[in-house]
């Protein structure tokens, strides 16, 4: 419960302390052509932006995952200590901390042995729990706000003479980007065709590649994506209805395994799979009738199926109704999805997926657009106040179910498991979506700010999930405000 307690609070400060943004951002392609002819302030895709950098790591400042720590307490030549777990800590007595001035800092406790047991940390007036009982645990948090080295330890009478104490060192600032050799698969959110509106059915040409490369995970960390058209997710692919798909799967002559597609918007056996399972080097041909309108996944049906979707190979087709959906400012394409992996969260290095973990559902990292930060540090969404913002949202998975959810805002509309020709729910706060399945969602934005994007079963945004929605535009203290309710003197 304290570490829930943590997290909920770090994201409200986010809510009501984010800086004010700048006027302008760079915008993917579609997005900014559809904005722009609908708000003429809106800002251009390709246009220099002095400051765009500048206001991403400003948001990115007030919100991130925060630096983790989980200690076991245990005994060690006799003596009572701290083992660290996971990371760079995995396995070390007593470990010694290493934070950076500012940052969230979030300790977990687990029992190891039976004894009580606590952490404190005086300088910062920081404790957590005590914790009774073998595998008993908890999770406490602070700010590093003072530079310095200082003492961790158990509080217990005579513990920490037994053994029980460490070093937390707080360095000054900002912790730096670690290089890796990984490249860029996040797929940007904004890049993503524009609508196709009013035209007749035709036969549609799709040009899918099976990739595999080493990507970046999370700072310092990398892991080897299987992907289509090297980002994750894969394309966002639009049709209408009575289009006749023609889909052209190429496996990259350096890959190792078979790749093939299923599209959940196909019908007929294997939504494609048997006809596109293919060797690396090969190329593959499947045509389909798009015969009913809606948001689908597509992925990889390769044995191990699991085993291709958690490593990246997912994506979404969109296959409109005639006439196309209503018209929105703005559109962004998220998918989530889990990696599991031998080592445990935030570990540095090169990640190897772990099979054992696979089958039995106990991922290491959840994410949104393949990697951690995808959507805070790497590409957030970007909008203006008083526009209309769509996001099509799916879940890769291969295991877990999203409850999508915008910190701040509430859904206007939700076309319900992906269905465009049901009338939507209006008025949402969170949205269920199983592994497999996509929801489109609609809102307007009525005040400016930092919006976090999140699956709402929270535990998770420490596991690497979470995004940004930075709003530039007039903070509007009618609909919200710091303080007591502006009331005329009697």
């Amino acid at each position: 419960m304290a570490g829930w307690v943590a997290l909920l609070a770090a994201l409200l400060v986010v809510l009501f302390t984010a800086p004010a943004l700048a006027q302008s951002h760079q915008h993917g392609t579609a997005a900014a052509q559809t904005a722009q002819a609908q708000s003429p302030g809106a800002p251009v895709a390709g246009e220099p932006v002095a400051d765009a950098t500048a206001v991403q790591q400003s948001a990115a400042s007030t919100y991130s995952n925060p630096t983790t720590f989980t200690l076991r307490t245990g005994i060690s030549g006799g003596r009572m200590v701290y083992i660290g777990i996971g990371g760079d800590i995995d396995g070390q007595i007593n470990p010694t901390l290493l934070v950076q001035e500012g940052e969230l800092v979030q300790i977990n406790l687990i029992n190891g042995e039976g004894a009580e047991h606590d952490v404190v940390i005086d300088q910062y007036a920081a404790r957590s729990a005590i914790v009774v009982g073998k595998n008993a645990s908890t999770t406490f948090s602070f700010k590093a706000t003072k530079v310095g080295e200082f003492a961790y330890f158990c509080s217990i009478p005579g513990h920490r003479q037994a053994g029980m104490e460490g070093l937390i060192q707080v360095v000054p600032g900002p912790r730096a980007a670690l290089d890796t050799d990984g490249a860029d698969i996040v797929r940007d959110p904004a890049d993503l065709p524009g609508p196709i509106g009013q035209r007749p059915p035709q036969v549609v040409r799709v040009d899918l590649e099976t990739v595999e490369l080493t990507g970046r995970l999370d700072d310092g960390t990398t892991y080897v994506y299987w992907t289509f058209n090297r980002k994750v997710p894969g394309s966002f692919i639009r049709v209408r209805v009575g289009d006749t798909v023609e889909v052209h799967l190429k496996n990259a002559a350096d890959s190792v395994m078979m790749h093939s597609v299923d599209f959940h918007a196909a019908t007929g056996p294997g939504g494609g799979a048997g006809f596109t399972q293919i060797a690396p080097g090969e190329e593959a041909v499947v045509t389909f009738q798009a015969l009913k309108p809606g948001i689908y996944v597509y992925h990889c049906a390769t044995p191990s199926v699991a085993h291709h979707i958690t490593s990246g190979m997912y994506g979404l087709i969109l296959v409109e109704p005639e006439g196309g959906l209503p018209q929105v400012d703005r559109e962004f394409y998220v998918m989530q999805g889990e990696l599991y992996t031998v080592e445990a969260f935030g570990t540095r290095g090169e990640m190897e997926m772990d099979y054992d973990k696979l089958i039995s559902e106990r991922p290491e990292y959840f994410v949104f657009n393949g990697s951690v930060g995808a959507l805070t540090t790497s590409h957030p969404l970007y909008a203006n106040a008083g526009e209309t913002v769509r996001i099509f949202f799916g879940v890769g998975g291969p295991n877990y179910t999203s409850s999508f959810h915008l910190i701040g805002e509430i859904f206007d509309h939700v076309y319900t498991l992906g269905s465009v020709t049901s009338p939507p729910a209006t008025n949402v706060q969170t949205v269920s979506v199983p592994p497999g399945s996509a929801t489109i969602v609609d809102f307007k934005i009525d005040r400016g700010g930092h919006y976090v994007l999140v699956d709402h079963a929270l535990s998770r945004a420490e596991r690497g999930l979470a995004g940004y929605l930075l709003v530039d535009g007039p903070e509007n203290d009618e609909i919200m405000h710091s303080g007591p309710a502006d009331v005329p003197a009697q």
